[in-house]
């Protein structure tokens, strides 16, 4: 299995916002079509940052994390997922649309431990 870890900075003045859409029309999507293993948005404490200094956005806001079994089948499942008129409905209440999404960030980890 691999995981996609799915990082977004997301316009802080939006977030609480956010919050309300992501719980009240969004999660239910996401849990009933992808193996949504946990999904977070930051709580108001300060970020903890060692090393070199982070750009002017800083780090990320909400963070989300998905299962697979592998590559093909994340690339098959994701460009149906997204498209249609369900998830169309949902999206179009987004907090101030797609540019409130100031970064995004899509990795993807093999579990150590």
């Amino acid at each position: 299995m691999i995981y996609e870890i799915r990082n977004y900075y997301f316009e802080p003045t939006r977030l609480a916002d956010y919050r309300d859409w992501i719980q009240n029309r969004a999660i239910g999507y996401l849990k009933a079509n992808l193996d949504l293993k946990g999904f977070w948005i930051n709580t108001p404490e300060p970020q903890q940052v060692n090393g070199v200094p982070m750009d002017d956005l800083g780090s990320a806001n909400i963070t989300w994390i998905l299962g697979w079994d592998n590559l093909e089948e994340r690339n098959a499942k994701m460009a149906t997922v997204f498209t249609g008129p369900e998830w169309e409905a949902i999206f179009k209440h987004v907090p101030g649309g797609m540019q409130s999404y100031l970064r995004t960030e899509v990795k993807f980890a093999d579990q150590m431990a």
